[in-house]
């Protein structure tokens, strides 16, 4: 019996280092797959249980109306938010920004005039009070990531 153990867990073992052990890969960027232009910027935002809807309502009149903004400028191809529905997750709401290219997410003098001119600054200083008294509040910004779709080819 003991020689059965240990020809099992033997066993078990050589497979368990088997599947750890990296493959080779025999895939190549453009050949086989190809990153998409586009960039999505998603922020995961854990808000305050109650504070749900309070948030929301306060990213209507602050996030959401500067993104269409953008949007209706050509900067930005979408934008989104999302709850998540159920689970004790790190995050309850997921903020998504769609951004046209690699090119769009950094940071140009002629966009963000054109935007201002848009916009306004009293929005944008507006926007920055409710950052500071009301989502600094009832929210925590639990990061921020920038993702890349690859497109499989074969």
């Amino acid at each position: 019996m003991k020689t059965l153990v240990k020809t099992i867990a033997g066993g078990f073992a050589a497979a368990t280092l088997a599947m750890s052990t990296p493959a080779l890969a025999d895939i190549e960027i453009y050949e086989d797959y190809e990153p998409a232009e586009e960039v999505v910027e998603m922020t995961l935002v854990k808000v305050d249980e109650g504070q749900f809807e309070t948030y929301l309502e306060g990213l209507r009149s602050t996030w959401v109306a500067a993104n269409q903004v953008q949007k209706d400028l050509g900067y930005i191809k979408d934008f989104a938010i999302y709850g998540v529905p159920y689970g004790e997750n790190h995050f309850n709401m997921v903020l998504i920004v769609v951004f046209p290219d690699t090119a769009s997410v950094g940071p140009s003098k002629e966009r963000y005039m054109a935007f201002l001119d848009a916009y306004g600054k009293a929005n944008i200083d507006q926007g920055n009070t409710t950052v500071l008294e009301l989502y600094n509040k009832i929210r925590k910004i639990q990061g921020t990531y920038a993702l890349r779709k690859v497109e499989m080819l074969k």
